[in-house]
């Protein structure tokens, strides 16, 4: 296999945020309470909401800034916006960015969960547990490729670890 067509091989094994995210995001209004915050996320058992204004994505709010932003410091729930506690700006990635690189982003950024936007509109959510939810299709790939024996040399190391 020439240098060109492992490249050609490797792009397309590669996966896509597109290949592992969720596409059904719950958005709420950055002006709700984060009581109202609250009641969404335990009604839809999702630990994060997009926050939105005139229905655009601004910013996000979790479990997590619930708990240190709200809680944590004794804040009326029924009178804290969730535009006080959100997260903004967002971090985004695009549905054919490479999975290895949104993971690097969340990484760097110290997040678990990234809002995915095609043409500045959201189409999607992919967190870190999206990613480990996926890892049995994953090894399930990887065994093929090893039967078939036409994997990339940058993917034997990984073939190796999870298949060998």
């Amino acid at each position: 296999m020439t240098a060109e067509e492992e490249r050609e091989e490797e792009s397309r094994l590669s996966l896509k945020v597109a290949d592992v995210m969720v596409r059904e995001v719950i958005t709420i209004d950055e002006n709700s309470t984060v009581r109202e915050a609250a009641e969404v996320m335990n009604k839809f058992e999702i630990g994060c909401l997009i926050a939105v204004r005139k229905g655009k994505a601004v910013g996000i709010i979790t479990e997590r800034d619930l708990l240190k932003r709200v809680v944590a410091e004794a804040k009326d729930v029924n009178k804290t916006r969730v535009k006080d506690v959100m997260s903004s700006p967002l971090v985004v990635v695009e549905p054919e960015m490479d999975l290895e690189e949104a993971v690097k982003l969340m990484f760097q950024m110290k997040i678990k969960k990234l809002p995915v936007v095609e043409e500045k509109r959201l189409v999607g959510l992919v967190s870190l547990t999206d990613i480990a939810r996926f890892q049995p299709q994953m090894i399930k790939i990887l065994k093929q490729l090893a039967m078939r024996q036409t994997a990339p040399k940058s993917m034997k190391k990984v073939i190796d670890y999870y298949v060998v």
